[in-house]
């Protein structure tokens, strides 16, 4: 099928044709856009999500024992990053982030409290890596989960 004026040997593409894949060009090149996600974003999403979990392993195990178990971030005299204290020796929780990097605060306080009790009072603690935070956050009732960050909202 000829593509240029009855007979012409010129050859060419039409206008639909480079429409057609310069759509596809711009598809291709959002879709990557969008699945480029900032490491640093990342490994701090991987910390809480193992922060949350070491959390509620030894929110169960006070429950359980029925003592008194509270997570205190910092690093420590045993160069320890996190540590959690009033469990017994033989709960050998992890004590260092994943990356060295990674700092926590809590939102009001200085330890957060595991147990004894079933109902605790609502507890926020925010995990920084560079310029990335993650909010972690229970109601008293609920396990720990990632939570809106307050102070990232703009009025």
């Amino acid at each position: 099928m000829p593509r240029s004026a009855p007979g012409s040997k010129a050859r060419g593409f039409t206008l639909i044709e480079l429409m057609v894949v310069m759509a596809i060009v711009a598809i291709a090149a959002g879709l990557v856009s969008l699945a480029i996600r900032d490491p640093a974003q990342t490994r701090l999403e991987n910390e809480a999500a193992r922060l949350a979990t070491l959390l509620e392993a030894a929110r169960a195990d006070a429950r359980a024992g029925g003592f008194e178990v509270r997570w205190v971030p910092g690093t420590d005299d045993r160069g320890d990053d996190f540590r959690f204290v009033g469990l017994p020796a033989s709960a050998d929780l992890p004590r260092h982030w994943l990356d060295p990097r990674v700092s926590a605060q809590i939102v009001g306080g200085t330890s957060l409290t595991l147990g004894p009790d079933a109902i605790l009072p609502p507890q926020r603690l925010v995990l920084r890596l560079d310029d990335q935070r993650v909010v972690l956050a229970s109601d008293g009732l609920s396990a720990f989960a990632p939570a809106p960050d307050a102070s990232a909202a703009t009025p």
